[in-house]
C-alpha cells in the first residue's frame, strides 16, 4: 500500500522523561543504565499503521548515493555513467516516489531534525523516532539513512565542484586544511558504511518469510526483542554523522577529534550488525533446510504420481528448464535443445558422476546406435557432489563427455536441483555407480534401474520391464553364448564350428604357463581342436594387462587385449547376479544358471585359477583351476574313456570325481549398492553359507583354521540390507 502523506506537527518532548544518554556495554550490544526502560520508551514511539511500504527501492537508491561518494572520496571524481555495481534506474526512482509521494518533504524534515541545534543526541534520536512512529522498523532506518545520504551527497557536490572548477579549488585552499577535511570526510564515511550495513541487516530480518520462520522461534524472538535498541543506535549514529557533515560544511577544524568520537558509534553498530548477521546466517540455513525438505517432498509427490498425460512434468521436475535457455545438449549436433524434444518418447535417464568409464560408455553407445528401431532416447544426467569445489579440470571433463556422447545431456549439473539429487539418492538408490532409469512416453517409471538388463541383453531387453526381464531369463540356458555374447565374435565362430573352447582366469602367471602347456599337450595327445582364451579378472586391470602381454608374447593362448572385453565380461556376470536377486531366485535349487554364475563370481574374487570348458555351446566343466590342472595331469586315468566316448565325457567325468572328493570354498562378494539377500545356499554343496560382509562356504569343517574362522563369523551380528 502506498505511503500516505504525513502531518507536519511539532515534536514536543518532556525532558524529565528522557533517559540519560550515557551507558555501559553488556552482553555484546550497547545497553544504557536503564536499557529495559529505554527499549520500552522506543516501543512507545512505535505505532505502525497501514502506511508501510517496500523499503528496497529506496534503500537501493540510498546505497547508490553512498557508494558514489565512497568510491571517489575527496581525491577525485568520475562521471555518473561509470558507477560500478549500479542497481538504480530511473524506473526505480519512480517506484520510490509512487510508494512515498512526500518522500522529499519527509527526508528534509528528518535532516532538519538531526541538525537541530540541540546538544543532546539522545533527545534528537527520540525526536526522529517520534516523527517516524507510524512506519515499520525497516522504514524508520531507511528513511533516516536517506536523510544522511542527502546531507552527505550535498556536501560531496560542493567538494566535487572544488575539484573540477579551478576558481573554486583556489578559493578552497584559502579556507580549508586538506588533511583535516580528508580525515573528517573519511571518518564520517566509515560510520555511514557501518550504519548502512546495520540497516541492511534490519531490512533482511524484516523480510524473513513467515512460511518457514515464525515469531515464536527462539532465535527470531530474541532478535526481535533487540530491534528497538538496534534501531535506536542506527538513528543516533545517523544524527552524529549529519552533525559532523554540517560542521564540515562550515570548515570547522575538528578532524582528529571527530574521528575519535565516531569510534564508539562504530563499535556499537558493528556489534549489533555482527549479532544480526550471525542470526540471519542461522535463519537462512534453517530456511534452506526447510525449503529443501519441501522441495524434496514435492519432487517425490510428482514422481510417484501415476496420472500423467505425457512425460514432460516428470522431466521438468528432474531437470530445471529455463524458457530462455534450453537445458539439454545435443552431443552430435553440438547445440542446446529444449526438453520438449523428448515429449511422448521412451526415455532412458543415464545417471552418473563424471567418473563414468570409457568401457561403460562404449557398450552403451553400441547399444544406443543399434536401438533406433526401438525409438528410445537417452539423456545423461551428471551428478556432482555439492561439497566438491567445481574446478576447471572438472568443467573440461564435463564438456568432453557431453561432446563424446551420441545422445542428449543435461547442459550443466546445476540444472539438477539438490532436492532432485536427494530423490535420486534416497528413492532411486543412486550411490555413484551409473544407473539407467526407464520412462515410458507418459513418464511412468518402467524400471528404476535397467542398466543390468542393458549389460546382459542390450536392446533385446526393451522396454526394460520386470515382465520382459523374466521372459528373457526363461529363454536362457547355461551355455557358452550366455557368457560371451556380444563380446568376442571369434568365440562365437568357434561355437558354430563345435570346437572345444576353454575360458580361464588367474593372476598367477606361473600357473597359467603350466595349465596352458598341459592343456595343449592333452589336446595333441587326443587330437582334438582346442581353443583357449584368457579372460582376466574384474578388479586388477594393470595386472591383467601385464599377464595378457606375457601370454601373447609367449603364445600361451588367446587373450582379450581390449580391456573393454574384460570389463564387459565381468560386468555382465555381476549384472546377472543382481538380476537374479531382484527376481527372487536366491533359493531356487533348480536354477542352474543362478548356481553357475555364483560360482564364476566366486572364482573371480579368489586368488586361484578357474576354468570353463565347453564343446560348442555346451559347457562341460566349470570349476576350480586346481582341480582342472590335476584332471589334465591324470590323463592316463581317463584317456581310454575319452578316446572311446569323447574328450568331453572323459575329462568331465574325471573332473567331477575329483571335485566331489574336495569341494572348494566359495566367497560371494556383493557389489556396492546391491540388495544383499538374508541368506544364500552354497552353489556347490547347497549348505547355508555363513553371512558376514560376504557369503562364505567351506566344507573342511575339521580343519582347525577354518573352524576358527567360522567361530569368529558366528560372533558377527547378522544384518539385512
Amino acid at each position: 500500500m502506498a505511503y500516505a502523506p504525513v502531518q507536519m506537527t511539532p515534536v514536543p518532548f518532556d525532558s524529565s522523561k528522557t533517559l540519560l544518554s550515557q551507558g555501559s556495554e553488556r552482553g555484546g550490544i550497547f545497553l544504557t543504565s536503564d536499557d529495559y526502560a529505554l527499549s520500552k520508551q522506543i516501543e512507545q514511539l512505535h505505532n505502525p499503521d497501514a502506511r508501510n511500504f517496500d523499503v528496497r527501492p529506496l534503500f537501493y537508491l540510498v546505497e547508490e548515493i553512498i557508494s558514489r561518494v565512497d568510491d571517489t572520496q575527496v581525491t577525485g571524481s568520475r562521471p555518473l555513467t561509470e558507477a560500478k555495481g549500479s542497481r538504480v534506474t530511473y524506473e526505480s526512482h519512480d517506484d520510490v516516489h509512487s510508494e512515498i509521494p512526500d518522500l522529499p518533504l519527509l527526508v528534509d524534515w528528518i535532516s532538519s531534525e538531526m541538525n537541530r541545534n540541540h546538544p543532546d543526541q539522545h533527545e534528537t534520536t527520540l525526536s526522529v523516532l517520534h516523527i517516524l512512529q507510524h512506519l515499520s522498523w525497516e522504514a524508520k532506518v531507511v528513511i533516516t539513512l536517506a536523510a544522511v545520504a542527502v546531507t552527505v551527497g550535498r556536501i560531496w557536490l560542493v567538494i566535487k565542484n572544488t575539484l573540477t572548477n579551478e576558481l573554486a579549488y583556489s578559493i578552497s585552499k584559502l579556507r580549508t586544511n586538506d588533511v583535516v577535511a580528508r580525515n573528517l570526510f573519511e571518518a564520517t564515511n566509515h560510520l555511514t558504511r557501518v550504519i548502512q550495513d546495520t540497516t541492511r541487516c534490519i531490512i533482511e530480518f524484516g523480510e524473513i518469510p513467515a512460511v518457514y520462520i515464525t515469531d515464536e522461534d527462539p532465535e527470531v524472538k530474541a532478535a526481535m526483542s533487540q530491534i528497538p535498541i538496534a534501531v535506536y543506535w542506527i538513528i543516533r549514529s545517523a544524527v552524529a554523522v549529519a552533525r559532523q557533515i554540517t560542521r564540515f560544511s562550515t570548515m570547522i577544524n575538528e578532524g582528529v577529534g571527530i574521528s575519535k568520537a565516531n569510534s564508539s558509534e562504530v563499535y556499537k553498530l558493528k556489534t549489533i550488525s555482527d549479532h544480526y548477521r550471525k542470526t540471519l546466517t542461522n535463519l537462512y540455513r534453517l530456511i534452506d533446510e526447510k525449503e529443501h525438505i519441501n522441495s524434496y517432498n514435492m519432487t517425490k509427490e510428482i514422481m510417484n504420481d501415476k496420472m500423467h498425460i505425457d512425460n514432460m512434468k516428470i522431466l521438468r521436475t528432474l531437470i530445471y528448464a529455463d524458457d530462455d535457455m534450453p537445458p539439454l545438449y545435443d552431443g552430435p549436433a553440438k547445440k542446446r535443445v529444449p526438453l520438449e524434444i523428448l515429449r511422448r518418447k521412451n526415455v532412458l535417464l543415464l545417471i552418473s558422476g563424471l567418473d563414468i568409464t570409457h568401457e561403460e560408455l562404449s557398450i552403451l553407445e553400441q547399444s544406443y546406435i543399434e536401438s533406433k528401431v526401438h525409438e528410445y532416447e537417452v539423456v545423461w544426467i551428471p551428478i556432482i557432489d555439492s561439497s566438491l569445489q567445481w574446478t576447471d579440470p572438472m568443467k573440461v571433463k564435463l564438456e568432453n563427455l557431453k561432446d563424446s556422447m551420441p545422445w542428449y545431456s543435461v547442459h550443466n549439473p546445476s540444472l539438477i536441483r539438490n532436492a532432485v539429487i536427494r530423490f535420486l539418492t534416497d528413492d532411486w538408490n543412486f550411490h555413484g555407480k551409473p544407473m539407467l532409469v526407464v520412462l515410458d512416453p507418459q513418464g511412468k517409471v518402467l524400471s528404476p534401474n535397467a542398466i543390468h538388463m542393458m549389460w546382459i541383453w542390450k536392446n533385446q531387453a526393451f522396454p526394460f520391464t520386470h515382465a520382459r526381464e523374466e521372459a528373457l531369463w526363461e529363454q536362457e540356458t547355461w551355455k557358452l553364448e550366455l557368457l560371451v555374447n556380444g563380446i568376442d565374435q571369434k568365440i562365437l565362430d568357434w561355437i558354430r564350428e563345435e570346437k572345444y573352447i576353454l575360458l580361464y582366469g588367474a593372476d598367477d602367471l606361473t600357473w597359467i604357463r603350466q595349465f596352458t602347456n598341459e592343456a595343449r599337450a592333452v589336446a595333441r595327445t587326443l587330437q582334438i581342436p582346442l581353443e583357449m582364451v584368457y579372460v582376466g579378472r574384474s578388479h586388477t586391470k594393470e595386472e591383467v594387462h601385464k599377464i595378457c602381454a606375457s601370454i601373447i608374447m609367449e603364445q600361451l593362448s588367446h587373450c582379450w587385449q581390449d580391456p573393454t572385453f574384460v570389463w564387459y565380461f565381468w560386468t555382465r556376470i555381476e549384472s546377472m547376479i543382481y538380476s537374479k536377486i531382484q527376481l527372487g531366485n536366491v533359493h531356487d535349487h533348480e536354477d542352474t544358471i543362478w548356481q553357475e554364475i555364483q560360482k564364476l563370481h566366486s572364482h573371480d574374487k579368489s586368488h586361484s585359477g578357474w576354468v570353463v570348458l565347453a564343446k560348442g555351446s555346451r559347457i562341460i566343466v566349470h570349476g576350480q583351476g586346481k582341480v582342472a590342472m590335476v584332471t589334465l595331469e591324470e590323463l592316463e586315468k581317463w584317456k581310454e574313456p575319452a578316446i572311446r566316448n569323447g574328450f568331453d565325457v572323459g575329462f568331465g567325468n574325471h573332473y567331477t570325481k575329483l571335485h566331489m572328493e574336495e569341494y572348494p570354498c566359495h566367497r560371494i562378494l556383493f557389489p556396492s549398492g546391491m540388495r544383499i539377500p538374508r541368506s544364500m545356499p552354497c552353489p556347490d554343496c547347497r549348505r547355508p553359507m555363513h553371512k558376514n560382509e560376504s557369503f562364505i562356504c567351506c566344507h573342511e569343517d575339521h580343519n582347525a583354521e577354518v573352524a576358527e574362522v567360522l567361530a569368529a563369523l558366528t560372533d558377527v551380528d547378522q544384518y539385512e540390507a
